[in-house]
């Protein structure tokens, strides 16, 4: 564990972790839930995602240390708390990064349909864990470049969007802005479908918590850190808002596919219709980086998890282990093998078990918030004398509202199909950590920090 981020590393991280393939192929499903609408939820999570940004920053910056938000659940919210966190966190994520290995082989596939989807997933795992395994700020710089070719493309999408509706493409039109309103209307399905669509939305700013894991490893924290969480989320509410604004305005918003297929992608569709050559297999690239980069920066934030739960006691002490170059490789290596059985799932059981793996990656994500905004209030609370120098605007009510957000999209996850397992999945898998935490209190010894760095 060494301070070798840099400032630019941390902010593409934290891009990385939250921009995905759901914003390449899986926003069509957003649109088709809510119509052209959609730009108010997304409008609306960047304004919680960006108030947790602030509370995390807020608190990182007086408490820098291995897995982020986790040891400060556990200073402010007591072991359980930290304990519960930390795994859920980290089986979500797993879950994450078993699909995204699955989605890089199927899209290599474009190019190669004839190959074995087992050879690019192991491929790349291999890949991904050497780089996770080496020297931070390797890992730090590959997921830059990764993180900084999908914003190109996005930029890029956007850009055309905007050259399409204010001045036409060439021998065409101006697309104006008739489509937000000529289908049925801004809102064809009604108000209550915006919420619904919410939560298909809120699961697009998921990640945007990872910068916090960076916080122990970054040379100048107090400077980075709040730097990097308050531009992360500014950046994404351009991108999600900008691109579903172009999307929306150009394309009707009952003809936007749901996305399962490269080239079904709303992006693809406008990038072919500007006359860009090879549009599809351009944005194929595109969303096989973008899976590669939200696989590269889930094993380093799974890997920290693990190492700060070891160093807490509250996993085996070899897991905080770390190599020469400061890698906690054995916590790696657990990562790895939750990566093979994701992987496995999801490739020989997609129609039955993947989706309650699917619905507990969203309902450990969404938990994880609410524990961090509850770790907020406290923090506020104990630290009043003692203020940390980046502050939530309006706290402690933006923390409370915000928490209720979280809360009440946590509890429409039933009501939809896509994410309808979160709570069959999610609530099992809470209970069963909650009873692994009274039978590790209970019977571990108290690893201190300085014990468990002599261990290293």
């Amino acid at each position: 564990m060494r301070r070798d981020l840099n400032g630019r590393q941390i902010g593409m991280i934290a891009v990385g972790g939250a921009i995905g393939t759901g914003l390449f192929l899986g926003s069509g499903l957003a649109i088709s839930i809510a119509g052209p609408a959609v730009i108010v939820a997304y409008a609306v999570a960047a304004v919680v995602a960006l108030a947790l940004a602030y509370a995390l920053a807020e608190m990182v910056v007086k408490h820098p240390e291995a897995g982020g938000f986790g040891p400060i659940a556990q200073r402010y919210l007591g072991g359980g708390a930290g304990f519960v966190q930390r795994w859920m966190y980290w089986a979500a994520q797993v879950v994450n990064i078993g699909s995204e290995v699955v989605a890089a082989g199927l899209y290599l596939q474009f190019w190669y349909p004839q190959l074995p989807l087992w050879i690019p997933v192991v491929g790349f795992s291999v890949v991904m864990l050497a780089i996770n395994a080496s020297a931070v700020r390797l890992f730090g710089e590959t997921e830059y470049w990764f993180s900084m070719i999908k914003v190109v493309a996005i930029v890029a999408f956007i850009a055309v969007g905007l050259v399409t509706i204010v001045f036409g493409l060439p021998g065409r039109e101006p697309a104006g802005v008739g489509a937000l309103t000529g289908f049925g209307g801004f809102a064809p399905n009604g108000i209550g479908a915006i919420w619904l669509a919410l939560t298909v939305v809120t699961f697009s700013f998921l990640g945007t918590e990872a910068v916090a894991v960076t916080a122990a490893e970054s040379r100048e924290p107090g400077r980075d850190i709040p730097r990097a969480a308050r531009r992360t989320v500014l950046r994404l509410a351009v991108f999600y808002i900008g691109a579903m604004l172009v999307v929306v305005t150009i394309l009707p918003w009952n003809t936007v596919s749901t996305g399962e297929e490269i080239t079904e992608s709303p992006f693809v569709r406008l990038f072919a219709d500007a006359g860009v050559p090879a549009a599809a297999a351009i944005m194929n690239a595109v969303v096989l980086t973008a899976a590669l980069s939200a696989m590269n920066t889930n094993l380093y934030v799974t890997a920290r998890m693990t190492y700060s739960l070891a160093t807490d006691g509250y996993a085996p002490r070899a897991l905080a282990v770390t190599g020469r170059n400061g890698a906690p490789r054995r916590a790696l290596l657990l990562s790895a093998a939750g990566l093979v059985i994701a992987s496995l799932v999801s490739v020989f059981a997609e129609a039955t078990a993947f989706p309650l793996l699917v619905g507990l990656a969203l309902f450990g994500a969404l938990t994880t918030w609410l524990l961090i905004f509850a770790s907020h209030l406290v923090f506020r609370r104990r630290t009043a004398d003692d203020p940390s120098p980046v502050r939530l605007p309006g706290a402690p009510y933006t923390t409370v509202a915000a928490m209720l957000f979280v809360a009440a999209v946590l509890l429409t996850t039933p009501f939809t199909d896509q994410f309808s397992t979160a709570w069959k999945a999610g609530v099992p898998f809470l209970v069963l950590l909650v009873v692994l935490y009274l039978v590790v209190r209970r019977r571990r010894r108290r690893v201190t920090p300085s014990r468990a760095r002599s261990g290293a």
